[in-house]
């Protein structure tokens, strides 16, 4: 009956269930408080226009999460929404004359179509975009209520400024001294900034790392770091010849006999002095404030100094210690002065052997042992006291008392708990973020918070934006206001667009309520998030502020749990081949791969490439999409040309979810291919007769075997799918049951109600990979249920008993036969078969067997001799 077979047909298919889900609101959620909530979020995208393949493959694997959980039964809320302010809209809006707004809500409506087109299970009723007045006025409210509770400062600060965004940057957003954004010089500028004090939430960041037993250990670590906790001592040295004085932060007191030099940062408040009688130092210090102050970075440059000629008293020898600016040392970390003691620290002991310093050993490896040797570097480890005075021979802990001891007893030290962690400056001189909603009173300089009644703080809207200076700055009419009838003015900073990616997963449980910022017992419903998926960039900065963020709604009483993502998965990125041609000026044409036409040698390697016009081009290799190098492949093209569920189980299969993903166009035409063998497989089931109920006690062994399989795989897949999140190795189960079950055509009643069993799971299983094409084979198969609420299949326990299992059996130690035996069959009777199989004969033709030896189950050795 092949006349009645239909092709597959994404382009037919996958708009017609799309429009059934939205139209019957499939995937809306309520607070059902008889169910099992399982809350899955995917990290929401900034609407830059076009969705990219790093973005599909985030909310494929959020997709596949959510869908499963709901088949388990749970009441799964899956919300979507947009990151909607950033610099990039600034840019838009002078490149193509728009307003920043227009622009982004003309990205927004077009990538919610692109969203739609892959068939994710989203609550598009829960949808937020951060830019949206009634969004950021309970950000604003928020925060004048920290404000009041003293959680939030503003102070004069030194901060990497560029010049052409106009912008503060991060020490991380500095790449050789250079914007990483627009690669303008960087300028060091000292302006007001307003900060969250994260650090007052130190410990207890650090402290609840343990609790998130469900993110990967590498983030973690990644934030253990960041916030760097380290004990030690705050020692305060005088300057020979002044009043001056200036501390240092230490964690090796140990050392502290050792010390030979003092290191400060170019902006440190002594310096500043010294450069007004010494132009060459002033001039060095300019160069170290415009370069790279990544600590990478820092740690991995050339180390450059300059004395000041100041010298500090060391409290305890009474000794002068010379004072240099050295590039390694920035204001923001520590006090901005380090105490440097050459012969146990390795950077202090380069800066050391470049500038002819003095480098003395006072510590050495044991009692026993001579002093290190420090010809080639730095002796760095913990060991014992030496040429250190009345401190000899004491190991670190008794050093480290002893010294911290005397110093406290001078007055000039203190024991201090120390974080690397920084407060989070959270102002933006830029037009397209959320105002920060604080208010300077004219007459008395007195700083308040903008009135509840009067929030939100609304961004004017038709502003000119000359990429100069930020249309609020010179705005009067917003600007001015009056506070309690006093003549008053703005701030006209903007809040850094993490702060409202630090709570949009808390706003998401009730996205319309119009009295507060999220209704508590919706949030105290949802949350903890169960579920959170997102790229490892995010590691420190967003997920940090937003466990922070989330302790500051525990605190003002607004959620009741500590943490707000219980299990994380960070998806690796995404690679293209990289292909380009040389103009006649040698200048590199970069060009798409789909635009390309590769030659390859028998193992796969590209060895040539030409392109339409038949240029000549050079393969750079399979490496981060990027649009520099043209590499990108348009997730909208891909969905047009194969369909969703096609790029949606190749984005699932080509890899673990955690690495890297090579895109490869023959592996995307494999999985269309797979489907398409599906939907004719299912087909031709359908045609070979309707589904006849199972009679487990008439199954052939084949059949029995086929059962004994599916079962097996439905546990395969459950726990890969639940606990170990391995995607493709799901797919791969799968795939390898249907490749024994097309082997399986017989059309009597038991073969068809096995075959019919093993479908309809399989179509259960690949549900939430490929929802269109199981949505339309589910109906296929005769179900009248809908396969979105259908339960997720559980193995049967009896079908996963073997009736014969296969045991190997070896002749002297190499395999020489198998055999098949029941699993219960006792020793005596599997030795028999053993010695009877022919192979066995064979090769012990003449000889003795001396010895017998049975592993239950797996194995028979016989030793002939």
């Amino acid at each position: 009956m092949a006349d009645n077979k239909v092709a597959y047909n994404p382009q037919e298919i996958e708009p017609e269930v799309q429009k059934y889900w939205e139209e019957h609101q499939t995937f809306h959620a309520t607070e059902d408080k008889n169910k099992e909530k399982y809350y899955c979020l995917v990290m929401f995208p900034y609407p830059s226009g076009r969705l990219h393949l790093g973005h599909v493959r985030n909310y494929a694997l959020g997709d596949v999460i959510a869908r499963f959980n709901r088949l388990l039964g749970k009441n799964v809320l899956a919300p979507i929404g947009w990151d909607a302010f950033g610099l990039p809209a600034e840019n838009a809006a002078i490149k193509n004359n728009k307003q920043p707004g227009d622009w982004t809500y003309e990205n927004i409506s077009y990538m919610k179509g692109q969203l739609k087109s892959l068939g994710l299970s989203y609550d598009w009723a829960r949808e937020v975009a951060t830019c949206r007045p009634e969004y950021y006025k309970w950000e604003q409210k928020f925060f004048g209520e920290l404000y009041k509770k003293g959680l939030v400062y503003k102070k004069v600060s030194s901060v990497n400024w560029c010049p052409v965004d106009n912008t503060v940057l991060a020490n991380e957003q500095v790449e050789d001294g250079c914007c990483w954004r627009c690669g303008a010089k960087v300028e060091i500028k000292e302006i007001p900034q307003w900060y969250l004090k994260i650090t007052a939430y130190a410990e207890e960041l650090l402290n609840d790392l343990d609790k998130l037993d469900g993110w990967p250990e590498r983030v973690r670590t990644m934030q253990k770091n960041w916030i760097g906790r380290s004990e030690g001592l705050n020692i305060t040295f005088k300057v020979d010849g002044s009043d001056d004085t200036f501390t240092v932060y230490t964690t090796r007191p140990d050392t502290f006999m050792g010390i030979t030099y003092i290191s400060i940062s170019a902006n440190h408040p002594l310096v500043k002095k010294c450069c007004e009688t010494n132009p060459e130092l002033e001039a060095f210090c300019q160069e170290c404030r415009t370069q790279k102050f990544a600590e990478a970075d820092l740690a991995t440059m050339e180390k450059k100094g300059m004395a000041t000629g100041l010298y500090a008293i060391h409290p305890i020898t009474g000794r002068k210690v010379p004072i240099y600016v050295a590039n390694f040392v920035i204001m923001d970390y520590g006090t901005g002065a380090v105490m440097s003691v050459p012969g146990h620290d390795q950077r202090d002991y380069e800066f050391a052997k470049k500038y002819g310093i003095e480098i003395i050993p006072v510590i050495k490896e044991s009692k026993e042992s001579g002093d290190p040797d420090l010809s080639e570097h730095a002796f760095v480890e913990h060991g014992i006291a030496c040429h250190s005075g009345e401190f000899d021979g004491m190991n670190f802990e008794e050093a480290f008392k002893a010294i911290a001891d005397k110093l406290e007893s001078m007055g000039c030290a203190e024991r201090k708990v120390n974080y690397r962690l920084r407060d989070w400056g959270i102002s933006r001189q830029r037009y397209w973020g959320a105002p920060i909603p604080m208010l300077t009173i004219d007459e008395t300089g007195e700083v308040v918070p903008e009135k509840d009644e009067n929030l939100p703080v609304e961004l004017p809207y038709d502003v000119k934006i000359n990429g100069v200076i930020s249309p609020l700055k010179t705005d009067e009419k917003w600007y001015k206001t009056t506070y309690e009838g006093k003549s008053a003015t703005r701030e006209t900073d903007t809040f850094d667009t993490f702060m409202e990616s630090s709570w949009y997963f808390a706003r998401y449980c009730s996205p319309r309520d119009e009295k507060e910022m999220f209704d508590k017992d919706a949030a105290n419903y949802w949350l903890p998030v169960d579920q959170y998926i997102g790229g490892i960039e995010h590691a420190v900065l967003h997920l940090l502020y937003s466990r922070f963020f989330f302790k500051l709604l525990r605190d003002a009483g607004m959620v009741k749990y500590d943490e707000p993502f219980k299990r994380l998965l960070c998806q690796g990125m995404v690679l293209a081949d990289a292909y380009y041609y040389l103009d006649d000026k040698g200048v590199k044409n970069w060009v798409n791969p789909l635009d390309a036409f590769p030659t390859r040698d028998e193992k796969g390697n590209i060895i040539s490439a030409v392109d339409k016009e038949g240029h000549q081009l050079h393969h750079e290799g399979m490496i981060k999409m990027s649009k520099s190098k043209a590499n990108g492949i348009d997730p909208e093209y891909m969905v047009k040309m194969y369909g969703a569920d096609t790029v949606r189980l190749f984005m699932l299969f080509a890899s673990p979810a955690e690495l890297t993903l090579e895109w490869r166009q023959s592996g995307v035409e494999g999985s269309q291919r797979f489907l398409r063998k599906l939907w004719s497989q299912v087909q031709d089931l359908v045609n070979a007769g309707a589904k006849p109920t199972l009679d487990k006690n008439k199954l052939t062994p084949e059949l029995k075997k086929l059962r004994h399989e599916l079962h097996v795989t439905i546990e395969k897949v459950t726990d890969d799918i639940g606990r170990r999140q391995t995607f493709n190795t799901a797919i791969a189960a799968i795939m390898e049951l249907l490749n024994l079950a097309n082997k399986c055509t017989g059309t009597d009643e038991a073969s068809l109600a096995v075959r019919y069993e093993v479908y309809n799971n399989v179509i259960i299983m690949l549900y939430p990979i490929v929802p269109h094409i199981c949505f339309k084979l589910w109906s296929m198969l005769g179900n009248t249920t809908e396969i979105d609420t259908e339960t997720w299949p559980v193995a049967d326990k009896d079908a996963l008993k073997e009736d014969e299992i296969t045991v190997v059996v070896q002749i002297n130690g190499k395999v020489r036969a198998k055999i098949s035996i029941n699993p219960n069959e006792d020793e005596e009777s599997v030795i028999a078969k053993a010695k009877a199989a022919p192979e066995t004969q064979k090769f012990t033709e003449g000889k003795e067997i001396k010895k017998t030896i049975y592993v239950k189950g797996r194995l028979v050795n016989i030793v002939a001799v």
